[in-house]
């Protein structure tokens, strides 16, 4: 049993569950929610809890009135533990405490943060740390200077906005203290562009991060992950902005009444937004059809992995591509770089994505049986939540909560891995000694 509970596929999950757990309870007090004692109720609290530590940011009730500020606080620490990954969090706080970290941290935080061996998880954990902390200093002082010479916020309130918001937006949490999210904010580049940094910055995961911080001026010497990452994820923002300005520009709901610098800059926003921070500053529920289809696509792929992201993760996705392209054209490897990508590799990246299929479906035809809602609708829902995304069209609060604890089913998969869950529900694991004999079934 001991061994059992050692497996990092294992620990990880369940760790995943005391956090939300805690978090729960911590939501449940009367003093986290705005009133006179009166507290949340059980399950309001657990679909906030479930999606803040999944870095979601779906919610059911509005987040800025029916919260108090102590359980602002209690969002904050959800979105950055759940963010920065609970094992590789305590991992570094036991390194700063007592500057040493066992074998079975190690393998753990490794199969957290996606180390490439041992030795690199120490080193990973402090550099990840100093930039996590570097860039949430630094997007919040932007944004609170912005809120309090711009918008004449009280100083201490413009500091706690400032803190609360680049801490959402580096996790990709896209949880905001506005009712309306940052629709307010649409025009207004003092807020979007460092969020748009603060995005991109906790998307690329953090192999990618630690590898950048060594080689930033070197891109030769950069590995195959980091190169699939990098510029898989600046095609998706390149081709997300553009979709987003040529399907909306005439939108009198979205981009129609602005100017040509506020068409930019929303279409900027909401081209980044979907991989996975959740913020928007135009109304989803009146965005084209078309526009929507586009941004589901864009949030099941996600950011990098082993990052603050969702979705099948950038790598996954280009890498399937590039198996295509091989078969096309009947190679024998899948070559990226001159460099051959391991056949274990590309199964695993066909499992995460035939999975994240299956459970899209799933909660898609769950959703769908439960609300009645237009099928656009759903779909646009299930795949947010279990993209960890948190956009949304209006449809999840006004779900049942049937409806609700599919949403949360999704999320916590979504926001876990597809393969760590199903590692966690395997039985046992067998190394066979053995092979059968090889079978060429017909495909295509």
């Amino acid at each position: 049993m001991r061994r059992w509970w050692r497996h990092p596929a294992r620990i990880i999950p369940v760790a995943f569950l005391c956090l939300i757990t805690v978090g729960t309870v911590m939501l449940m007090l009367p003093i986290s929610r705005k009133g006179e004692g009166q507290s949340a109720p059980f399950f309001t609290a657990l679909f906030t809890s479930v999606s803040t530590s999944c870095i979601t940011g779906l919610s059911v009730v509005d987040p800025a009135t029916y919260w108090s500020p102590f359980g602002h606080v209690v969002l904050l620490v959800l979105m950055q533990i759940g963010g920065f990954g609970i094992m590789a969090l305590a991992s570094l706080l036991g390194l700063f405490a007592a500057r040493r970290l066992g074998l079975t941290g190690r393998l753990i935080t490794q199969h957290e943060t996606h180390a490439v061996g041992l030795g690199d998880v120490r080193a990973l954990l402090f550099r990840v740390g100093l930039f996590t902390v570097t860039f949430e200093v630094l997007t919040s002082i932007v944004l609170a200077g912005r809120f309090w010479l711009g918008y004449d916020y009280p100083f201490g309130k413009a500091v706690w906005y400032g803190i609360f918001h680049g801490v959402s937006g580096f996790n990709n949490a896209g949880i905001a203290l506005f009712s309306n999210n940052l629709m307010g904010f649409t025009t207004d580049w003092w807020i979007c562009v460092p969020l748009i940094l603060a995005i991109i910055g906790g998307s690329l995961g953090f192999p990618v991060i630690y590898e950048l911080t060594r080689e930033l001026n070197r891109p030769r010497l950069w590995s195959t992950h980091t190169r699939l990452t990098v510029f898989g994820s600046l095609f998706l923002l390149i081709v997300g902005f553009g979709t987003v300005l040529a399907f909306e520009w005439a939108n009198p709901g979205t981009l129609g009444p602005l100017d040509l610098s506020g068409k930019i800059l929303a279409s900027m926003f909401q081209g980044t937004s979907p991989r996975t921070a959740g913020f928007n500053t135009v109304d989803y529920a009146q965005m084209e059809s078309e526009t929507r289809l586009f941004t589901d696509w864009l949030m099941f792929i996600g950011g990098g992995s082993a990052g603050t992201s969702g979705g099948i993760k950038v790598t996954t996705f280009f890498l399937l591509a590039f198996v295509i392209l091989a078969e096309v054209r009947s190679e024998r490897d899948v070559v990226i770089g001159k460099r051959r990508i391991a056949e274990a590799v590309q199964r695993q990246a066909l499992t995460v994505a035939l999975l994240g299929v299956a459970f899209v479906g799933f909660g898609t035809f769950a959703l769908l049986f439960i609300s009645h809602a237009p099928l656009d609708q759903v779909f646009f829902e299930a795949t947010s939540a279990f993209s960890t995304v948190g956009l949304s069209t209006g449809l999840t609060p006004t779900l049942p909560l049937s409806g609700q604890a599919v949403l949360i089913i999704l999320m916590y998969v979504g926001r876990v891995g597809t393969v760590t869950v199903a590692a966690a529900l395997a039985l046992s694991e067998r190394r066979t000694l053995y092979r059968y004999a090889e079978e060429r079934p017909i495909v295509g």
